[in-house]
């Protein structure tokens, strides 16, 4: 099952005392600690248990300071870190001077909605004499709750946590994975496994559709299509696909498939029986219920010409073997289709680097399964920012099948979609 974290980044130009923030939070020497200026090369994550908020994500960020080359590259990833984070930590050395950076990093937050909690961070005792000036140098300050502390003091620990969980209000609500499940209904999985299946386990989308429709009191039930020799045209695969339905005393609630089946599934599924996708499901979830937008998002190819561009988005690395759906299928049928589209790739964290967002007609977006809910709506926010409409693995190869094979995908989630 996906462990829902609240994610609390830590943030502050070069040595503030982030990274002696980090090892207070974890009490241990999670970041490295040194005077020597942008010790800290990339983000450092440690998670982590908080009792009162639960399981979260730490990150120690970067200098947002350093104006050298890499430090470039370091901005930009404090700056989409800072787009993930649910609590931002801002750190501040009160004897220094210059607050630019943290009058930076302080605007971003808040044009990105976040929580922001204020640690001026005391290097020596008359630090604190200096905090009305640096008030009088970051007015948005005086919006935010404020604590001072000494990072390097083990005795400043539960102060801290106490005063983070006193401000703290997560956003982390619980998101059901299939809204639509009834107790005491059977629910299929249907698993072509390929040449991408790892070997001694499900991937995570399946593994939790069954944690879950057996956790709610449903009973999930596997299948194993073969994809091959139904696309061949042999007869025996559908009939051993309608002996196993009639197997049933009674029909199953509905049937969740891999994406890839949606060519026969969408035939092949009686009329009585919902049908959607573990990459509908992932994106609905992972997206907090956005999955209406992704739909409408789809619309935009029945106008697309030559010329223009469309970006398809991966979260992760997997190895890429035979007919895989980023690389293979999808542009494929967009070549097929639209001579002339462009079709780009971003894999990773390439997305949180491309400068070139709004140059896309459409972005077709991974069900997400393997990020978290934070960096999707990161993305989202960047794309609606932009103005660029984006959709989904699943609800793209879906509406390969047409219109009515569309619907029927997107029916379980109350979603209708017109011609």
């Amino acid at each position: 099952m996906l462990v829902e974290r609240d994610h609390i980044g830590i943030f502050g130009k070069m040595n503030s005392g982030k990274s002696s923030m980090m090892n207070l939070l974890t009490q241990q020497q999670t970041s490295l600690v040194d005077s020597t200026p942008g010790t800290t090369a990339d983000t450092k994550i440690a998670l982590q248990e908080i009792h009162g908020i639960g399981p979260v994500k730490l990150f120690d960020t970067a200098g947002f300071d350093e104006a050298s080359g890499l430090g470039l590259k370091k901005r930009a990833k404090v700056l989409a870190d800072l787009k993930e984070c649910d609590l931002v930590l801002l750190v501040i050395d009160p004897s220094t001077k210059d607050f630019t950076a943290e009058n930076e990093i302080l605007a971003n937050a808040r044009e990105f909605d976040k929580q922001i909690l204020v640690l001026y961070n005391l290097f020596s005792p008359s630090a604190e004499q200096r905090i009305p000036f640096v008030e009088q140098n970051i007015v948005l300050l005086r919006f935010h709750k404020k604590m001072s502390l000494v990072a390097t003091d083990m005795n400043c620990r539960q102060p801290l946590l106490d005063f983070i969980l006193a401000n703290f209000v997560s956003k982390n609500a619980r998101m059901e994975l299939l809204p639509f499940l009834e107790r005491d209904e059977f629910y299929v999985l249907n698993i072509p496994m390929d040449a991408e299946t790892p070997p001694g386990r499900y991937l995570r989308p399946q593994a939790m559709a069954e944690e879950y429709i057996t956790r709610n009191w449903a009973y999930p039930v596997s299948y194993r299509m073969d994809l091959g020799k139904a696309r061949s045209g042999d007869a025996s695969e559908r009939r051993r696909w309608e002996a196993f339905l009639n197997s049933f005393d009674r029909r199953p609630k509905a049937i969740i498939t891999d994406s890839q089946a949606m060519d026969l599934m969408h035939i092949w599924t009686p009329d009585d029986v919902m049908l959607t996708t573990f990459s509908i499901m992932m994106i609905h979830y992972v997206s907090r219920g956005r999955l209406a937008s992704f739909a409408e998002g789809v619309r935009v190819l029945k106008d697309l010409k030559a010329g223009d561009g469309i970006l398809i988005v991966e979260a992760c690395n997997h190895s890429r073997v035979a007919e895989d759906i980023g690389t293979v299928q999808i542009p494929n049928f967009i070549k097929r289709h639209w001579p002339g589209v462009g079709i780009e790739h971003n894999f990773g964290r390439e997305f949180q680097e491309n400068r070139q967002l709004q140059s896309y007609k459409l972005v077709v977006h991974c069900g997400g399964c393997m990020i978290s809910p934070q960096k999707l709506l990161a993305r989202i926010r960047d794309l609606d920012s932009v103005g660029v409409p984006y959709t989904n693995y699943g609800i793209f190869l879906a509406w390969m099948q047409g219109p009515e094979a569309l619907q029927k995908v997107l029916r379980p989630w109350g979603i209708g979609f017109g011609d």
